[in-house]
């Protein structure tokens, strides 16, 4: 985990260092490139995990729910925060 957090930190400091240089723009669809690299190679490791595929159903389920959990919060939060800071009320 460190080392993933020192290859971030530097990555953030190369970046910071080269933001000047026009033609690093490049790297937004090099990123996407690798993002969807991972997911192949992830899926790859999923599909080859006979302990995944036999419990696929028991697993999409609580990921649905987890999901959805998440999406609710997520609605009810924003709304919350809208309501409070962005709608001016009848002072």
């Amino acid at each position: 985990m460190l080392t993933v957090f020192a290859i971030m930190l530097a990555g953030i400091g190369a970046g910071y260092f080269l933001r000047r240089i026009p033609d690093i723009k490049i790297i937004g669809k090099l990123i996407t490139c690798f993002i969807f690299l991972l997911h192949f190679f992830l899926g790859i490791s999923v599909g080859h995990n006979e302990k995944i595929v036999n419990n696929l159903t028991t697993i999409g389920l609580q990921a649905l729910i987890i999901t959805m959990g998440a999406i609710a919060g997520s609605i009810l939060l924003a709304w919350f925060v809208y309501k409070k800071f962005f709608v001016k009320g009848k002072e």
